[in-house]
């Protein structure tokens, strides 16, 4: 049998068969887990990043689609020995095409990477790995992510700033501009703008900074020396680098690799942090992740969750590198307007999702005062101002010692998505044996009771195919 009769068995069988409460008519179907993939019987020829952490084994995180919706691309979030594993959804197999060799145990990074977090596909067809909390800053790219593991090719983009890796994502407007942050609770927000479009090794590196702040930009957000400081408002991409990706004089290297330590007191941290500090970049209570979108105006916004101040928010790209900082939704907006209350809080919002329409979705990192993992929101911002009118209750997981993690919409078919189960208790499988250990659910809510909402996602898929098609010519 998969599980017995314990008294835990609640949470077997919920991990099982229907980790997630969902509203009626979404169905979910477990597409992998830790457990099948290394299954001998099931599956002799898979593989997936294991090290001997025990529930740290595999940490799932933010994932990937290709283009034609075949494939996913699955980063692993562990110390040390991070990789990454392809998945074929119409095959079910799943392969490791690329993974460090372990030495960081021991110190030694030059061919070992650790917290691979953010997976994301670029418009050339490669793929972005990048380190978080282990590791050394690093974003690698996976030049061919298609061939087989023992032709796939990797390089280190010295071009990025080394920082607590994340949210990480492209320019809808020009292909030119990457979007990245440094998870840190006093982590700041960067771009880099190609010198040349397509070409991600030449550029120039900027960082954000709100017009009206003057707090310590080492300090944490909520220090004493920062809490009254401004965060939103007017503000300014300020230079880290030239054109060329030449450090300005008197700016430390942001580009040096090195620990996610505090530059207050450590002289080696992974350089993107202390160079933000230099130019009194704004900081930031643990920016996670990235998601790109266009208000109604016309012009480019960036949605980023800050985990410790329970905030997302809305970064509106104006001329002349400025933006304006608002907030798109907090824990203490109003939610289910119009429907039945919740009891649900918004608790460390984590990751962010963004469907064909451009709805946002926020998905939680701490388990909201639960041993059951946390809730995913759903952003309603009708009329696309970046500022929601309601924060509504979507999802919530149910598997003990679990969070959510690496949402993300199927590019070809708008009704699917996927969500990763990460670190369930069951994950250490030596101790249980039939848990499913970290996993991967589809979601399918074509079945849902909303047509005009179906319809709406269908309709913006198709306009996102056409734009893509016109765009290659």
């Amino acid at each position: 049998p998969l599980y017995s009769s314990a008294a835990s068995d609640v949470y077997k069988r919920q991990e099982l068969f229907q980790p997630w409460e969902t509203p009626s008519g979404i169905l979910q179907t477990n597409l992998l887990s830790l457990r099948e993939v290394e299954d001998a019987v099931l599956s002799p020829l898979q593989s997936i990043v294991r090290v001997p952490l025990g529930r740290n084994s595999s940490m799932i995180d933010m994932m990937a689609y290709d283009d034609t919706g075949e494939f996913l691309f699955l980063p692993h979030e562990t110390a040390f020995g991070a990789g990454v594993s392809r998945h074929d959804i119409a095959m079910g197999s799943t392969e490791v095409i690329f993974q460090g060799d372990g030495n960081g145990a021991n110190g030694d990074w030059s061919n070992d990477y650790g917290a691979f977090d953010p997976c994301r596909d670029t418009p050339n067809g490669t793929l972005f790995l990048a380190e978080e909390w282990s590791g050394e800053g690093r974003v690698i790219e996976v030049i061919n992510p298609f061939d087989a593991a023992e032709d796939v090719v990797t390089r280190e983009l010295q071009s990025i700033a080394n920082v607590a890796h994340e949210g990480i994502n492209f320019s809808n407007e020009s292909n030119k501009t990457i979007y990245y942050i440094d998870e840190w609770n006093s982590g700041s927000i960067y771009k880099f703008v190609m010198k040349t479009r397509g070409n991600y090794t030449k550029g120039q590196t900027f960082v954000l900074k709100v017009d009206a702040y003057n707090g310590n930009p080492a300090d944490y957000w909520n220090e004493e020396s920062n809490i009254n400081e401004p965060r939103t408002g007017l503000a300014t991409w300020i230079p880290l680098t030239d054109k060329n990706g030449r450090v300005l004089q008197g700016i430390t290297d942001p580009f040096r690799n090195g620990p996610t330590n505090d530059p207050r007191t450590n002289n080696d941290t992974r350089g993107g942090r202390p160079a933000a500090d230099d130019v009194n970049a704004t900081p930031y209570g643990r920016p996670e992740d990235i998601e790109v979108s266009t208000l109604d105006n016309g012009n480019e916004v960036i949605y980023i969750a800050m985990t410790s101040e329970k905030t997302v928010y809305s970064i509106e790209m104006l001329k002349k590198n400025k933006a304006h900082v608002g907030i798109l939704v907090s824990s203490d907006f109003e939610k289910n307007v119009g429907f039945e209350g919740t009891t649900g809080e918004l608790n460390s919002p984590d990751n962010l999702a963004q469907d064909a329409a451009g709805n946002i979705y926020i998905i939680e990192d701490a388990p909201n005062g639960s041993a059951t993992g946390g809730d995913i929101w759903f952003v309603r911002d009708t009329n696309n101002d970046g500022v929601a009118e309601s924060l509504d209750h979507f999802m919530s997981i149910q598997v003990d010692g679990s969070e959510a993690t690496g949402m993300i919409f199927n590019p070809v078919n708008p009704t699917e998505f996927v969500v990763a189960v990460q670190h369930p208790d069951s994950t250490d499988l030596a101790n249980v044996p039939n848990g499913l250990g970290d996993a991967v659910w589809k979601f399918d809510i074509s079945l849902i009771d909303n047509r005009n909402f179906i319809r709406e996602l269908e309709r913006a898929q198709w306009k996102q195919k056409i734009k893509r098609f016109f765009s290659k010519w």
